[in-house]
């Protein structure tokens, strides 16, 4: 379609024109207040009506404890700013130690987000690159692995297999266990898939980006990570959790034990998981990362652009990325002995919710996450509620026999 102009208006042409011009104006200001107003996301005015979340957070977290055995700490923090940051139940069961919002806990393979960070810490400091091939930095490197490049390993898509799926896992996770040595566990066993062809989650896969990172930084991995992310960020409560970890108060591992009692978890070398899952942390730790992740403190845009760009079955690297409610969501899980984590962001809000317990086998830290989010936005949720055991008399069970 064409269109065409008189180059010389007359004065009431131009009068018109302006006037018509005028019109078209105002019609498409009022056409972009109304769109706007009419794509307003839900979330927003969610936001705005659940003024103070606080009350309903601890009320709900009470039910859970109540009704699911949560003990753990959480924060949620709304526009950027912390609403909720409380402990539950007890850091130290025999000696009756509360969690509290400065408890340390292991965050298990939500450890893998700072591997990742790492590892593209060091590709904006050109020491190596996404696409390298992992044999560029790994010696004696099988011929299998030459199509895997550190992209792969990130994404959990180079089909090495997993092994803490192992048989004999269970039986070898309490002896120390370097990287290197790790390694050699499932080094010449043959790959699942072609690199880049399928995802399957893999702590091997980050137990060799430890590796990575060591050998490429000149620096034990949990040194890296102290002095690039942890100190520039203030996460004085965050780090490797081995014998030289700082004293401070931390949450003892517990899994459910007979008749729902808390009972020690079994022990693992925390050499084992390495920088697929031996971090601790705090919930006001975490929260401190999270906001580093809305800035330039840590990561150029670049870096968190690729961090998280789903690669495959909505995982980026060390997060996973999806829609949840109609909004954005970047989320990780972790679980080792006695401890689950979980932390939620809804960047397009300022929305973060950080769980950390240390009661394995009781309360789904996801599922209370979850539940978290809801309240924050207003949105339908329900309290748990504990199950009892119906006392029958067993003269009943007569009327049931033949």
């Amino acid at each position: 379609m064409n269109f065409s102009v008189n180059p010389r208006p007359d004065n009431s042409r131009r009068a018109t024109l302006r006037a018509h011009s005028h019109r078209a104006a105002l019609a498409a200001l009022l056409f972009a207040c109304l769109l706007a107003s009419n794509l307003a996301p839900a979330r927003a005015q969610a936001l705005a009506q659940a003024a103070d979340p606080a009350a309903k957070i601890d009320e709900y977290i009470n039910a859970v404890m109540k009704a699911e055995g949560f003990s753990g700490s959480v924060l949620v923090a709304r526009r950027g700013q912390p609403v909720f940051a409380r402990g539950y139940g007890m850091a130290d069961f025999e000696g009756r130690v509360p969690n509290t919002s400065k408890t340390r806990f292991r965050i298990g393979s939500v450890t893998k987000q700072f591997t990742a960070a790492a590892v593209l810490l060091l590709q904006e400091r050109g020491k190596l690159s996404v696409e390298d091939p992992v044999c560029k930095h790994v010696e004696p490197c099988p011929a299998a692995w030459q199509p895997i490049k550190v992209h792969h390993l990130l994404s959990h898509t180079a089909g090495i297999p997993n092994f803490t799926s192992f048989p004999d896992y269970l039986q070898t996770m309490g002896q120390p266990s370097p990287p290197a040595q790790t390694i050699t566990r499932f080094r010449d066993r043959p790959l699942e898939f072609q690199p880049g062809e399928n995802h399957k989650y893999s702590n091997s896969g980050y137990v060799l980006l430890g590796h990575v990172i060591e050998r490429v930084s000149g620096q034990p991995y949990g040194a890296f990570l102290r002095e690039n992310i942890f100190k520039p960020l203030k996460m004085e409560n965050t780090g490797y959790d081995d014998a030289s970890a700082p004293a401070g108060p931390r949450a003892k591992g517990y899994r459910v034990g007979p008749g729902g009692a808390p009972a020690p978890a079994a022990h693992i070398d925390m050499s084992i998981p390495h920088a697929a899952g031996a971090l601790y942390s705090t919930v006001e730790d975490l929260y401190l990362w999270d906001q580093a992740l809305n800035s330039d403190k840590v990561l150029k845009k670049s870096s968190l652009d690729a961090m998280f760009k789903p690669v495959h079955d909505g995982y980026g690297y060390g997060w996973r990325v999806d829609r949840q409610g109609g909004r954005t969501q970047h989320a990780h899980g972790g679980s080792i002995n006695g401890f689950t984590s979980y932390i939620a962001r809804y960047p397009e809000d300022g929305v973060t919710v950080v769980v950390l317990a240390n009661l394995q086998e009781a309360a789904s830290s996801s599922l209370v996450a979850r539940d978290l989010a809801a309240i924050v936005y207003g949105e339908k949720y329900e309290l748990p509620v504990a199950r009892v055991i119906a006392k029958v008399d067993p003269k009943i069970y007569d009327s049931y026999v033949g």
